[in-house]
């Protein structure tokens, strides 16, 4: 009799929402309160499904909470799908290492957490012989790779590894346990469950090798359908993979095509139907959208002055969709060249298109790093966290800093 099981991780409970807090508070709490919906979802989906456990590849927190709501609220989700026969494995990932509260959670005895060394559970689902091996992060960065503290498979039995892991290395994120697709696969287990790159991939084969992505996206740089996946195996042991959408929101952007528009109300319409095609096509029950301006345009000077005004007409237009919201203006316009400002304000625009702004210079760093220790203890991963996504945040930040000031001094000279 085939069994079946779902598999998720970077679950990010009550992750905090950095720049969104700071824009708009009603979007801020939408978007917290958007991970814990979506547990309960997965929840009602392991119950709906029948499945014979639930496997969370870690990062189940967001680091270093010290809320114990949050963990009361893990618990009873942990106990309806304990009522429900169904157990969970966990393994802990980076974020669950830095997290205060991880140590102090009580689950029901269904749930195991791996320890900080490999471990293996050997289980019957269905009839069949299952054996699930996992470790967690005893810290929060690991740098080395972990896989070579597994054990064989177990014979006779399905095998299925649980690793947090930065696989092979992906944009903006750092080295965590670091492996290959290749040394998973050479492992000789039948399915290896992983977690922390948020983006979702899947290596079907003899070893079947799945990231499931993030299930509730936080915010732009996690755009478009977020899942978990569903695992059927057949009697044969075939491994059939299900993509099940959960999400309470999702972020998308809308590209709005202003070249050689030259009025505002053909930029409004344009607004206006790059929001109605995102709400059309999108798939969440909420859409937080980013409308990205693009193309050359005599407006392009009067955009960068009036932004705030651009940002009031897309609310208007949000709230009259329904169910979609706001997250900000994106301008990547290219002015007109037969508008462009002359003179020293002309000279000033040639300076900041060349890029020759240095978020790099020290005396930029001194002034940021000011900043951020004012901020917040929440917030002060603003910027990103990690020293390339630092670096791309701050130089945007100052570009479009450099190109709004542009903006209002052309409007003083005219």
């Amino acid at each position: 009799m085939a069994f079946s099981f779902v598999h998720t991780a970077d679950i990010h409970l009550d992750s905090p929402l950095k720049t969104l807090a700071l824009r708009d508070e009603s979007l801020a709490e939408l978007v917290g309160n958007a991970t814990r919906e979506t547990f309960t979802r997965i929840i009602d989906l392991c119950v709906a499904e029948e499945v014979q456990a639930l496997l969370i590849a870690g990062d189940l927190y967001d680091g270093g909470q010290t809320s114990m709501k949050t963990a009361r609220f893990l618990a009873q989700e942990m106990l309806r799908l304990d009522a429900a026969g169904i157990p969970a494995f966990v393994v802990r990932g980076n974020h669950d290492a830095a997290s205060r509260i991880t140590n102090e959670l009580t689950l029901p005895d269904s749930v195991k957490v791996f320890s900080g060394r490999a471990e293996q559970v050997e289980t019957l689902w269905n009839d069949h012989a299952v054996a699930v091996h996992g470790i967690s992060f005893r810290d929060p960065h690991m740098p080395d790779t972990m896989l070579d503290r597994f054990g064989p498979p177990l014979p006779g039995a399905f095998n299925i590894g649980m690793l947090h892991t930065s696989l092979g290395g992906a944009p903006g994120h750092d080295p965590y346990a670091p492996c290959s697709l290749g040394e998973l696969q050479a492992t000789g287990y039948d399915y290896w469950a992983l977690g922390h790159i948020h983006q979702r991939d899947a290596y079907p084969g003899s070893t079947t090798v799945v990231m499931p992505g993030i299930p509730q996206g936080r915010d732009i740089g996690e755009a478009g359908p977020k899942s978990v996946t569903l695992v059927t195996v057949g009697d044969d042991e075939e491994v059939s993979l299900t993509e099940r959408y959960l999400s309470v929101a999702q972020f998308e952007r809308a590209t709005v095509n202003c070249q050689d528009i030259s009025d505002w109300p053909a930029l409004i319409d344009g607004l206006k139907k790059a929001l109605i095609a995102v709400r059309r096509e999108s798939g969440g029950e909420q859409q937080i959208v980013r409308p990205v301006l693009v193309g050359a345009t005599p407006l392009a000077w009067r955009i960068g002055r009036d932004v705030d005004l651009i940002r009031e007409e897309a609310q208007v237009i949000a709230e009259q969709l329904g169910s979609l919201w706001i997250d900000k203006i994106e301008i990547a316009l290219t002015a007109d060249k037969t508008t462009s400002p002359g003179g020293a304000v002309g000279e000033l625009a040639e300076i900041i298109a060349q890029g020759n702004l240095r978020p790099e210079d020290p005396t930029v760093q001194d002034e940021v790093n000011r900043l951020l220790k004012h901020l917040p203890r929440e917030l002060r991963g603003i910027l990103g966290d990690s020293e390339e996504q630092s670096a791309a945040a701050l130089a945007d930040a100052m570009q479009r800093g450099a190109l709004d000031v542009l903006a209002r001094l052309d409007a003083t000279e005219t």
